[in-house]
């Protein structure tokens, strides 16, 4: 799931795409407003961590013309202060949740699963098909019972299949929503990964649509 990171101070920005990316999010991380305006009006993102205090144009400035402009994404604001009334502004502004800094990363992670969950993107911690299950909570990936070691990037691939199933997915939308921001694969990189995961599945679960991409397709009814 891509996260929409907006945040200028660079050692925050840092520890939160590293939190994200190590629970299993795609996290791409703008510096300034006006970026996070466009960026978040024009691309599609499970969520966003929208720091106030940007330069250009203020954190409360771009969530309202998110709003405006019904973009719908659960928003979780930062701040470095507390005070009352900067959360009722956020809360009138259109945010889904509000936290503090410091905060601990774990807090941080907890909320913005919750927030995902409660806006239907991921609507179970545990996705199933054909033996395979998912777990988005533990991050745990089991194949008929027997439990499979994957990577992040692995998992992520299943993530999004999963999210998608029934679809056949290219291998550059499997790109654009898995790799990071500041990754650039090679043209064989998906084929690759495909493979690997299918040794390690030992099922048939991952399909090739030839020339088309790849799909997780829904199970047969009995």
């Amino acid at each position: 799931m891509r996260i929409l990171v907006v945040e200028d101070e660079v050692l925050i920005a840092e520890s939160i795409k590293t939190a994200l990316q190590d629970a299993g999010f795609v996290p791409e991380v703008v510096s300034d407003g006006n970026t996070a305006w466009f960026q978040g009006g024009t691309e599609d993102y499970a969520a966003a961590v929208l720091d106030i205090g940007l330069p250009q144009l203020d954190g409360l400035s771009v969530l309202r013309h998110w709003r405006q402009e019904k973009v719908n994404m659960p928003v979780m604001l930062l701040t470095a202060k507390g005070s009352w009334s900067e959360r009722v502004d956020g809360i009138d502004a259109g945010a889904d949740d509000y936290l503090v800094k410091p905060f601990h990363m774990e807090e941080l992670i907890a909320r913005l699963r919750a927030l995902v969950r409660r806006s239907g993107f991921e609507r179970t911690p545990q996705m199933e098909a054909k033996g395979l299950i998912l777990d988005t909570r533990k991050m745990k990936v089991s194949v008929d019972g027997a439990p499979v070691k994957v990577t992040p990037l692995e998992f992520r691939l299943l993530n999004y299949l999963l999210h998608n199933r029934g679809r056949v997915i290219s291998q550059e939308e499997l790109a654009t929503n898995i790799y990071f921001q500041d990754q650039e694969p090679d043209s064989n990189a998906i084929e690759v990964l495909v493979g690997r995961l299918r040794r390690k599945l030992k099922a048939k679960i991952i399909e090739t649509r030839r020339g088309f991409g790849y799909l997780i397709d829904v199970d047969e009814p009995v």
